[in-house]
């Protein structure tokens, strides 16, 4: 039941580049298409917004790869509130 209505609750975003965006970047237009996917995700991430989880789900990847990934795009696994948590308590040590 919870695949059927994952399925329909999808929905498509659709982006409108120069084709030359993705020419420019060495990248057949599925690849980039691909990357600013991933990228959208990865940032979602960032902010909080969704878990490693579900990032690594929508990307068809298991969480440890997700988690891999983001040191491509220079992405800390801990969520900037953690980090400054994590400092906060380095320094009262």
């Amino acid at each position: 039941m919870t695949n059927f209505i994952e399925k329909k609750m999808e929905r498509l975003i659709s982006v409108t580049y120069p084709e030359y965006l993705a020419f420019s970047l060495k990248m057949e237009n599925q690849e980039f298409e691909s990357e600013i996917k991933t990228i959208s995700l990865v940032k979602l991430y960032e902010l909080g917004k969704i878990s490693s989880g579900l990032a690594a789900k929508l990307l068809n990847l298991s969480r440890v790869d997700f988690l891999e990934l983001l040191q491509k795009y220079d992405v800390s696994y801990f969520h900037k509130g953690l980090e400054n948590e994590l400092e906060s308590d380095l320094s009262n040590a």
